[in-house]
């Protein structure tokens, strides 16, 4: 086989725009064939798939899958919302999650097996793809809820939980469970889950409110230990108002069928993205590239 040098490599990635670790392997595949090379990038879909990746990809699908006591949350983007209707990225999605719940959740694994089909899909539709983020849970029942549903599944947000119990009890509120985590997105499964410093924290933003100011100090005391335990409600899963049932907590609720909760997850479907607002002639327009 012929060496392939880095001059080779810095010749074809000026030739086509694809990536260090591609191009060597296409220089590799091909005998150093640079002519062969771009033609197998060509054909693995990777030179078109390379053109795309500036692009913002903030659309697309999450998707939740479960088996055997492990449940996983997948986010894959792409660029805009007609992408996520389409068959094509469906099954991509749908294979990506299957892939994750194969390999136990493990994202770099997960990134390794599907990113040629990634590739390839790019160069179908012509858009920017991106799988974002994989989470997992693990647990002796497994729970997952989609919001938004486009189709069975995949939609805006995805979420699983894993409860240890009695399946027989534990069934009649998994789901339930899931759907307010949707519902209320907390930070946070159990007290001992947060940090101290963002509790001090939580202190210090109320004092200096001026909510305490002219108190006398057992007073601002008994406001202070209030304003904590009401930010436990709101950020903290188990301490939560359960939404179907407020009079109790997640918490009471979980206990009273025999259950312990285990852990969560949730995606919303483009969080964080900074994505450039394009009108529909814009988004059309891209769909015919």
């Amino acid at each position: 086989m012929a060496e392939v040098t880095m001059s080779l490599i810095k010749e074809l990635r000026e030739m086509t725009g694809a990536g260090m670790g591609d191009v060597k392997k296409a220089l590799e595949e091909n005998n150093g064939n640079i002519a062969d090379a771009a033609d197998w990038l060509r054909q693995k879909g990777i030179v078109k798939a390379a053109s795309k990746a500036g692009r913002v990809a903030a659309s697309g699908l999450v998707t939740v899958v479960k088996c055997d006591g492990l449940g996983c949350v997948v986010e894959l983007n792409a660029e805009t919302d007609f992408v996520a209707k389409n068959d094509r990225f469906q099954k991509l999605v749908s294979d990506v999650a299957n892939k994750a719940i194969e390999l136990g959740g493990d994202f770099d694994a997960t990134m390794e097996a599907v990113k040629d089909d990634i590739a390839a899909t790019i160069s179908t539709i012509g858009e920017n793809m991106n799988l974002r983020r994989i989470s997992n849970v693990k647990a002796e029942n497994i729970y997952t809820y989609v919001h938004n549903a486009l189709v069975p599944g995949m939609g805006q947000i995805g979420v699983v939980v894993g409860i240890d119990g009695p399946a027989d009890k534990i069934d009649e509120i998994g789901q339930k469970i899931a759907m307010h985590i949707a519902a209320n997105k907390p930070e946070f499964m159990t007290i001992a889950d947060v940090d101290p410093a963002a509790v001090e924290r939580e202190k210090k933003v109320f004092i200096e409110s001026g909510a305490t100011a002219g108190k006398p100090e057992n007073i601002v005391e008994g406001m202070v230990n209030g304003r904590i335990k009401k930010w436990y409600a709101e950020s903290v899963l188990e301490e939560q108002p359960f939404v179907m049932d407020p009079s109790k907590t997640v918490k009471e609720i979980i206990t009273e069928a025999g259950g312990t909760l285990r852990g969560f997850a949730f995606y919303v479907l483009g969080e964080g993205i900074q994505k450039k607002e394009d009108n529909l002639a814009d988004e059309v327009a891209k769909m015919l590239n």
